[in-house]
């Protein structure tokens, strides 16, 4: 993942699930990806609900898995 990343799933209360996957330098140079977890309903500030680090290819399974199985779709920014 080279680029920042969202997914987001709506909710029936009309706000939305979403994970953020961010690039970010791990030890010694080697790439990992920031993955933050939470929720929205504007025009309430985001709620964080799990930040962690992941290796690059553990965050690309991650993705799949969640746009596969639990109805996530890639979208721009939420905020």
């Amino acid at each position: 993942m080279p680029k920042p990343l969202w997914l987001v799933r709506p909710r029936p209360d009309g706000g939305c699930d979403y994970v953020n996957f961010l690039p970010a330098q791990g030890p010694i140079g080697a790439t990992t990806v920031e993955m933050r977890e939470g929720s929205h309903m504007p025009p309430q500030l985001p709620l964080l609900k799990h930040r962690k680090r992941l290796g690059a290819e553990e965050a690309e399974r991650c993705r799949r898995k969640l746009q596969q199985e639990a109805g996530f779709y890639c979208s721009e920014p939420l905020f």
